[in-house]
């Protein structure tokens, strides 16, 4: 049987949409909050499910103001693109816009005051950077704060925001390389993009497989005993040949001597899904990032973003594991192989 000829404009049409809206970008964003979260000190909870479903909403609400205000530019560029081939109306592209960016704001007001203050600040940033500041010498700065604040914006669900900020940075300055890639890809010519993206991964590698200082635990798959309340104040117990009783705060009450032996099995395997996971986003971002370096061509150059983009999966992961989580971590990486599978359908640059 033939198919329908409406049923094949429904398809037509739903393609555009994901086209429009680089759907298979969508499985970086939840590592924003899960990792943003647990940098903060604390756990997922139900409030961190209502800013990941905010961010998802400002996510796409970036996408599709971004093709809005660059249809004519597309046009000439990139005249396959749904708004100037006239499969998605820039009037729809618009109105998509505002009511995702509605929808998100509301989500986060859910969530609680501590993270509408950051969704707020967040939307204005996106709407910010793709009606003004994208052609601007500010738009990769602009980008790399909008990552950045989808971080926080899962810490704030904690309650402590502020203990994100150094794993904000790192996200943002990942952001920030891929944003500066992004704006060659349709001239390419140059090396030095992906050159200062290719030396600030690398960077970002050697800082994420190092580890925080005062990593906390509550994740970890250690087998010493250790309890510690959220802001990392609490008292850690420890046996050996003697007993002693010690507080983070660096004081220590001692009755003979102490070992934590019992607990270097634990730190092994943090320390190793640490690597693993840096290791994993070096390559991901790393191999394309070289090939346009070798040769800037726009096509090389588009993958590098690509590639940047999906970057974005293991480097969160590594910031959740970098935070003692092992448990968001691995789902936050389980989200790879799926954006990978949909990118295969739908481009995300």
């Amino acid at each position: 049987m033939r198919a329908s000829p409406l049923r094949g404009a429904a398809v037509s049409g739903r393609r555009a949409w994901a086209e429009l809206l680089r759907l298979p970008a969508l499985f970086t964003v939840p590592g924003d909050a899960l990792s943003g979260a647990v940098a903060a000190g604390g756990r997922p909870n139900p409030r961190t499910l209502l800013a990941i479903g905010s961010s998802l909403c400002l996510y796409e609400a970036g996408m599709a103001l971004n093709d809005w205000a660059d249809r004519a530019e597309d046009a000439v560029e990139r005249p396959h693109r749904p708004l100037p081939s006239g499969r998605i109306r820039p009037s729809s592209a618009f109105t998509a816009a505002c009511v995702l960016t509605a929808a998100g704001l509301g989500l986060a007001a859910r969530a609680g005051r501590p993270a509408l203050a950051v969704a707020a600040p967040l939307a204005a940033t996106v709407w910010a950077y793709d009606l003004a500041l994208k052609h601007t010498p500010a738009g990769p700065v602009a980008m790399a704060a909008a990552r950045g604040l989808d971080h926080l914006l899962g810490a704030a669900t904690t309650g402590r925001p502020q203990q994100a900020l150094p794993s904000a940075a790192l996200l943002g300055t990942h952001t920030l390389a891929v944003t500066t890639v992004s704006r060659r890809e349709t001239q390419g010519g140059t090396s030095l993009p992906p050159l200062a993206a290719l030396a600030a991964t690398a960077t970002l590698t050697g800082l994420v497989a190092r580890g925080a200082r005062g990593t906390r635990r509550a994740g970890s798959t250690g087998a010493g005993k250790r309890t510690a309340t959220a802001t990392g104040t609490g008292m850690g117990t420890a046996t050996g040949t003697g007993t002693g009783i010690a507080t983070r705060a660096g004081t220590a009450i001692a009755a003979g001597r102490r070992t934590l032996a019992p607990d270097r099995p634990g730190l092994t395997l943090d320390m190793a899904l640490r690597t693993a996971l840096a290791i994993a986003y070096a390559a991901t971002a790393g191999r394309r990032y070289t090939h346009a370096v070798l040769n800037p061509s726009p096509p090389l150059t588009q993958r590098a973003v690509g590639g940047g983009v999906r970057a974005t999966i293991p480097l969160q992961a590594a910031l959740a594991a970098r935070a003692g989580s092992a448990l968001t971590a691995v789902a936050i990486a389980a989200l790879a192989p799926l954006g990978r599978k949909y990118a295969k359908k739908v481009s995300v640059t």
